[in-house]
């Protein structure tokens, strides 16, 4: 009985808070939408010719001019079609609305709340242990001010996805965004996958959804849930990557946009088919820690591999470990059991969650500048009875 009813908990927990974020954006989005600017982009017509247009997208007749290489008035009469597909002619146009369909007093404040917010979760948690519900609350608070207030854009996914197609499908570099995506790297860098961890408005949210299916122990309320083998998440992250940059450069076109995870802060601007992945998306978010970020991110990918670089990072004192492996099993994922034992040559992503540190019995395991080293031989041979 008190099975199911944590089961129905979990589950109208669940229910409640993607109705909180729907509608908190959904309201959020009006709000910003008051503030400038933000344009809905190109409006393109079948039919429509370079004047008609310039006319409906307010584009002055010298950016027409030396967009299209225009000889005189009467080009201005010639079929848009001429010039490509509607998205061939958005991305000749993709630096320009890129710049004017952003708000950058909005993105700056963000990135100040990123510092600020970041740096107060790593002072926070440096020497106290989180428990599930400090946990939850912490992720909540990155989901509202990251997603619902602050909105979709940016993100981390979005610098790397985002240089990608612009650059596929314009053959453009868009600086703020190589900016933007060298900050987060920074961040990194300088704390193992932290703007992942506590700072990225999807990836807290498939975080928190992962725990509100989870106990006090650790075990999961409604099913059950499972640690895919690195080996298959990153053949799939790196195969989706491949994929998609070759998709952006052939037929310039953008496959995550229309399944985008981050727009859930943006609902309006939903498909059925972002609807129908997004939706898959959070419900497998319940079983397996951080679908999106395992599978199909490439920030992701990007950052494991800054990650093997971090100054700060979880690591093991083996002095005072007593190799009872309870990091191991309370780890999300199959990393905290590669860097225990350092058996295999690749350690998987490590979002810096701290569930390892948090069960060790004999504090062995911090997030520091600590170096990672062996494990003396026969170490595990002799684990403690439970």
């Amino acid at each position: 009985m008190l099975k199911e009813e944590s089961s129905y908990k979990t589950a109208i927990l669940f229910i409640v808070l993607i109705t909180l974020v729907l509608g908190g954006s959904l309201l959020s989005s009006k709000i910003w939408a008051g503030k400038p600017k933000e344009s809905s982009g190109l409006i393109i017509e079948e039919g429509m010719t370079i004047g008609q247009f310039g006319q409906v997208n307010n584009l002055p007749n010298p950016v027409l001019r030396d967009t299209f290489q225009l000889q005189g008035p009467a080009d201005r009469q010639k079929q848009l079609s001429e010039f490509g597909t509607p998205e061939q002619i958005k991305s000749m146009f993709g630096e320009k609305t890129e710049y004017e369909t952003k708000d950058w007093r909005k993105i700056a404040v963000k990135f100040v709340l990123w510092f600020a917010f970041l740096t107060s979760v790593y002072f926070y948690f440096k020497k106290r242990k989180v428990t599930l519900k400090v946990r939850r609350w912490v992720l909540f608070a990155s989901v509202v001010i990251f997603g619902v207030i602050m909105g979709s854009d940016p993100g981390p996914m979005g610098t790397v996805k985002d240089a990608i197609a612009i650059l596929g499908e314009s053959g453009k570099i868009f600086p703020p965004r190589l900016i933007a995506m060298t900050v987060f790297l920074l961040i990194v860098f300088v704390a193992n996958k932290y703007i992942c961890a506590w700072g990225c408005q999807a990836g807290t949210l498939q975080d928190l959804i992962f725990r509100l299916n989870q106990n006090d122990n650790g075990k999961a309320i409604i099913g059950k849930q499972i640690k895919l083998p690195f080996i298959v998440t990153n053949s799939i992250r790196i195969m989706f990557l491949v994929v998609f940059t070759i998709i952006a450069f052939l037929w310039s076109y953008d496959i995550v946009e229309p399944i985008d995870p981050f727009k859930i802060f943006k609902p309006s601007h939903l498909g059925i088919a972002g609807v129908v992945f997004v939706g898959a998306l959070l419900i497998f978010s319940l079983f397996i820690y951080r679908p999106w970020c395992h599978l199909f991110c490439p920030f992701g990918l990007a950052g494991w591999i800054v990650e093997k670089f971090s100054r700060v990072k979880i690591s093991v004192n083996y002095d005072t470990c007593i190799a009872c492996n309870k990091c191991a099993k309370a780890c999300p994922s199959t990393v905290m059991s590669a860097i225990l034992k350092r058996n295999k040559k690749t350690i998987p992503d490590c979002f810096a969650c701290y569930s390892c540190r948090d069960v060790c019995p004999t504090n062995s395991i911090s997030f520091s500048t600590r170096k990672r080293t062996m494990p003396p031989a026969g170490h595990f041979d002799k684990a403690p009875a439970e």
